[in-house]
């Protein structure tokens, strides 16, 4: 099992890791770390690999806790655990409270880690395209300031997403962006498909959180689509034909 820490590990109260696909019991179009339970993998299988990123987090398998992922704007506070069954429908996670891992699931888009560098308060981001720019990450600071972080004590962490040379998508793609700020022209380049763009995800992500005034923003720069070995991807399952796909977690948890 292999993931990916950033300068988040400096901050002495937490844990956190991106992690990858490498190492996990599923096979198939799943093969490695997959750990959804809205995929069609086998749920015991997926339980196997969720107990190995607790294992690595120093947690009990039923604290690491994920989302029903919906690319919406709602923030969960956390203070006690839920199944998969009884997971709520939102986008981000933020608690206090310790031993409880906030998880994130993703094949592509952005799984962003926050953590106040004085206090002991955390979260944690599905920020996909609609999620960022519907106010995700926004809505997550707020909800960290709610329990008492200090919005430029915040720092954050970017983890593997489908990177700057990968997201093609149509022109149309970028009314929305433009409509909102003239400024996000900047994250739109030409494709070399006529009438298609490549957006860079990461970088759109990092302002929002710069924007924000956060204290820094540090990034993996991992990209999901061409890293077969490392990363699950949706765009890559869509351009094969493939009717399923795995995802990675990203998680954070206060020690």
């Amino acid at each position: 099992m292999r993931f990916l820490t950033t300068d988040l590990e400096k901050i002495k109260y937490l844990r956190h890791g991106f992690f990858t696909r490498i190492g996990g019991a599923s096979d198939g179009v799943f093969s490695g770390m997959n750990c959804a339970f809205s995929s069609g993998d086998n749920p015991d299988i997926i339980a196997m690999n969720r107990a190995k990123v607790a294992e690595a987090l120093d947690i009990a398998p039923e604290n690491l806790l994920t989302l029903k992922q919906v690319h919406s704007a709602r923030v969960v506070t956390v203070s006690q655990g839920w199944t998969h069954e009884t997971a709520p429908q939102a986008d981000a996670l933020v608690t206090d409270r310790k031993g409880l891992a906030l998880g994130i699931l993703t094949a592509d888009c952005a799984p962003v880690l926050l953590a106040d560098t004085k206090n002991k308060i955390i979260g944690a981001a599905h920020a996909g395209w609609k999620g960022a720019i519907g106010g995700v990450l926004e809505s997550t600071i707020a909800a960290m300031e709610k329990l008492g972080a200090v919005r430029n004590h915040i720092v954050a962490a970017i983890g593997p997403c489908i990177g700057p040379q990968s997201y093609e998508v149509g022109a149309d793609f970028k009314v929305p962006f433009i409509e909102q700020n003239a400024d996000n022209e900047l994250f739109f380049r030409p494709a070399e498909k006529d009438g298609h763009l490549i957006f860079d995800l990461p970088a759109y992500t990092a302002q929002r959180l710069r924007l924000a005034g956060i204290g820094a923003v540090y990034d993996t720069r991992q990209d999901t689509l061409p890293n077969e070995a490392a990363f699950f991807s949706y765009r890559r399952t869509c351009q094969r034909g493939e009717k399923d796909y795995g995802r990675q977690i990203s998680a954070i948890v206060i020690r």
